[in-house]
């Protein structure tokens, strides 16, 4: 399966960014082969929308699953209708994230928030 995570770096030993459409890197991470890969979020730049593009961008790759602290309500009905499962980590740790999703122990992203609309959103 590949997921997405926010992240701060463009390495494994990186936090998990608290904001979704601003981050400045996706990684992406295979689960069957283990293999990590990133991609610049050339949505963080965006006057608005962020959100939404950032979560276009990930479905247009792919991804079966995204990992977020929190999440805009437009940018998850965008994951949504392209049939995205979200999932909320738990605490900035990535390692410890995606180890908790393989295992089963990480609980669906329920709770969005209205965006920051502009605002910057950290």
């Amino acid at each position: 399966m590949r997921i997405a995570v926010p992240v701060n770096e463009k390495n494994m030993e990186t936090t998990v960014c608290p904001s979704f459409g601003r981050t400045p890197f996706f990684l992406v991470y295979d689960t069957q082969t283990q293999e990590a890969s990133y991609e610049d979020n050339s949505a963080a730049s965006s006057q608005g929308g962020a959100g939404i593009k950032a979560a276009q961008a990930l479905a247009d790759s792919k991804v079966e699953a995204v990992l977020a602290p929190r999440m805009g309500e437009n940018a998850s009905d965008v994951l949504v209708a392209a049939g995205i499962a979200v999932y909320k980590t738990q605490g900035d740790n990535l390692q410890e994230n995606l180890k908790a999703f393989e295992e089963g122990q990480l609980k669906a992203l329920e709770e969005t928030h209205s965006g920051f609309h502009g605002h910057g959103g950290q």
